[in-house]
């Protein structure tokens, strides 16, 4: 099992091997249980006790044979880790939609990844100069809005996208923005990760 820390100390709950084992287990089922169903793993109650059951956010990332085939998350801290896994790997594998829903013969050769997410916290910045020169490359993720704009990035991004200005404006693109656009209601939020996949 791969592991990637993106992460201050103390930030997120230590998982065990264990653990993260399990959550790659219930994501892996609920996706099977989506593509036959429509709907998430029911989970039992005894996984909502002890760490699974925090309040943590979470991305499942699915690839097959090294192409992205789904994404989806949560920045928000509301349900148990668990729940949340269970629900993102079932909704990146059916509704996406970038992508077609994933097919059962995908199943196989499908790798998953979660990454649990710390709170975002607001960057103050007066200018985009400002904000580029605080961004720290391959362990920011990045929240953008500006009213009914909206787009994340998460850490991982940086691998193909490793210039902050070239982030920066790819961030803005996903969410429906021009690459150079700046105005005084924009906000940028940024988070750490901790991610273990397979």
């Amino acid at each position: 099992m791969a592991h990637s820390f993106c992460i201050e100390p103390d930030t997120l709950i230590d998982l065990t091997e264990r653990e993260c084992a399990r959550l790659l287990r219930v994501a892996r089922e609920s996706i099977t249980t989506g593509l036959a169903t429509g709907q998430p793993l029911q989970l039992d109650d005894a996984l909502l006790s002890g760490p699974l059951g925090t309040h943590i956010s979470c991305f499942v990332t699915l690839t097959r044979q090294a192409k992205l085939r789904g994404c989806v998350g949560s920045l928000q801290h509301t349900r148990p880790l668990v729940c949340d896994v269970a629900t993102n790997a079932c909704h990146a594998a059916i509704s996406d939609a970038r992508f077609k829903p994933v097919r059962e013969h995908e199943l196989a050769g499908l790798t998953i990844e979660i990454s649990m997410l710390s709170p975002p916290t607001p960057i103050e910045c007066k200018s985009e100069a400002d904000l580029l020169a605080q961004l720290v490359p391959g362990a920011d993720g990045l929240v953008l809005t500006d009213r009914s704009h909206h787009a994340t990035f998460l850490p991982k991004v940086w691998e193909r996208l490793a210039e902050p200005q070239q982030f920066l404006r790819e961030l803005k693109r996903k969410a429906g923005l021009s690459a150079n656009h700046w105005s005084a209601t924009l906000r940028i939020a940024r988070y750490r990760t901790i991610s273990f996949g397979q």
